[in-house]
């Protein structure tokens, strides 16, 4: 499109050029300045500035859509839609993202736009003496149960699985980057670890059921590899190793990456047939019970040296989720972190009705998790990463009370990439360059912009993480507790979280 684009405009000013050597009046002097400036504007647009991706893949055109995006929003805001009802991230919370990605004025004007006694809203109390944010601890975490050699420390906000073929390849040097530049972890996505991954910042190599970078296909299907996953585990840069059993966003389906998307380049690092659909299985070929998974787990810990090992999925099942907590008691052996993902998880594609209607929401989910743990007395040994559209600090603090050691974020890390919510992920026609294998538009997102973006938002989510913590007279992170975020319920009463999702006496 940029390249037409050009095209288009030198072929325009070369035609007023000539009509003002036929015609040589005023008029067609002026057509020629205009065009002439147009030309100017794109080649700007395309080749000189770097911050706006849209620019870069659509010069000139992208102008117009901001003068009319402007002009719908004013509309929306006055007669439609107003900050807080856009689907699956309002404006508001775009907003936030983008500002503390770009350093720009955060605060807000005129009050909040939220209905403070509507059922649902939540919020924490405050303290008379607050705390200093500067001398808040606990925005570091420390990985690793009993049965690992290799503990890592890392941030408590970490960019969840995204893999390379969902996202684009500057997506994912920008992203890797900017985790480098904050000190914060990179979860690869079940994709494997490409290239792109390999930019400096810690990665945690997540193992799907497809095997990719872990595994091979034989007889037509796909298979662990006990090689082939080491030759990955073991790189410096893999800090962890997640065993993805479900995502919150299509849980029991498996993964798809749409034929558009799997170029050769991504074939070969998946070792699939390039441009046709890939299917990951619904369930894992490794193991089929409890009992071969934990053997399975300590044969990935021993093969990756002695590093943190994790499972991932989203809650389903309670009974199954108990069994297997309870497993791992009586064997006296466990993953060293368990990720919960929501059902409100966001993926690039996935069927219409696993998006909508399979999976348990994230905080039923982690809070169910937390108490399973806390019961059979695996808590201090295993830590719990939530993922599921968190975007702000009340996000992370609310998680965190709930049970949450880490959060892990995707969209959001893509909306701080650029990403304008234009949901065509699955179409490989991403217009800003961050869910595509598009050429054009992958080459519009600026690796050397973006990831200094990526870093902002991480960074100045952590302070105002510490500065919500601060506000409630606390002198750390962990010292948040379920008791003290509030929600108004049905009757309009508020009640704490800690009634919400601990009242049941299942804790011993």
């Amino acid at each position: 499109m940029r390249d037409t684009i050009l095209a288009i405009t030198v072929t325009i000013t070369v035609l007023c050029g000539v009509l003002v050597y036929f015609v040589p009046d005023v008029g067609n002097f002026i057509l020629l300045a205009i065009s002439f400036c147009i030309t100017l504007l794109a080649i700007y647009d395309a080749f000189i500035q770097k911050n706006h991706s849209l620019l870069r893949a659509f010069p000139v055109i992208a102008r117009l859509r901001w003068f009319f995006e402007e002009e719908r929003e004013k509309i929306q805001q006055y007669f439609i839609e107003d900050d807080l009802n856009g689907t699956p991230i309002n404006r508001e919370k775009r907003s936030i993202v983008y500002q503390r990605a770009k350093k720009e004025t955060e605060t807000v004007p005129f009050g909040t736009q939220h209905n403070l006694y509507e059922k649902g809203y939540e919020f924490v109390k405050h303290s008379l003496f607050p705390t200093d944010h500067h001398h808040i601890k606990g925005d570091l975490l420390t990985f690793g149960s009993d049965k690992c050699e290799k503990k890592y420390e890392s941030s408590i906000i970490n960019i969840s699985a995204m893999s390379f073929g969902s996202l684009s390849k500057n997506a994912i040097k920008a992203l890797n980057q900017g985790a480098k530049m904050g000190a914060f972890a990179h979860n690869t996505g079940e994709g494997g670890v490409s290239p792109y991954h390999l930019q400096g910042g810690d990665l945690i190599f997540q193992v799907g059921t497809g095997y990719f970078g872990a595994g091979k296909t034989v007889e037509g299907k796909r298979h662990f590899d006990d090689a082939i996953f080491k030759e990955n585990a073991i790189r410096p840069e893999v800090k962890m190793i997640e065993i993805k059993l479900s995502q919150g966003a299509k849980p029991g389906h498996g993964g798809i990456l749409p034929a558009k998307k799997n170029t050769e380049e991504i074939s070969k690092i998946r070792s699939v047939e390039p441009f046709t659909r890939v299917d990951s299985p619904p369930s894992h070929s490794a193991f089929s019970n409890f009992d071969e998974m934990i053997p399975f787990l300590q044969k990935v810990r021993e093969l990756s040296g002695g590093k943190p090992i994790g499972i991932k999925f989203c809650v389903g099942n309670n009974e199954e989720i108990e069994q297997m907590i309870k497993a791992f008691a009586e064997a006296n052996n466990y993953p060293d972190f368990i990720s919960v993902d929501g059902g409100e998880g966001g993926t690039g594609s996935a069927p219409l009705e696993f998006s909508n209607y399979v999976g348990t929401p994230l905080l039923d989910g982690l809070a169910f998790v937390y108490k399973t743990l806390v019961k059979y007395k695996l808590k201090d040994q295993i830590k719990i990463i939530a993922s599921g559209k968190a975007i702000d600090a009340f996000d992370v603090v609310k998680l965190m009370a709930i049970g949450a050691d880490a959060v892990g974020m995707a969209r959001s890390f893509m909306l701080s990439l650029g990403c304008i919510q234009a949901r065509e992920c699955n179409l490989d026609s991403c217009p800003v360059g961050v869910a595509t294998q598009n050429e054009d538009l992958v080459e519009a997102l600026v690796v050397e912009d973006k990831n200094i973006r990526v870093k902002n938002y991480h960074s100045k989510t952590i302070e105002a993480v510490k500065e919500v913590v601060a506000a409630m007279g606390k002198h750390a992170i962990t010292d948040v507790k379920s008791k003290d975020v509030f929600r108004r319920n049905k009757a309009g009463d508020i009640v704490s979280l800690e009634e919400v999702y601990f009242k049941k006496k299942v804790l011993s």
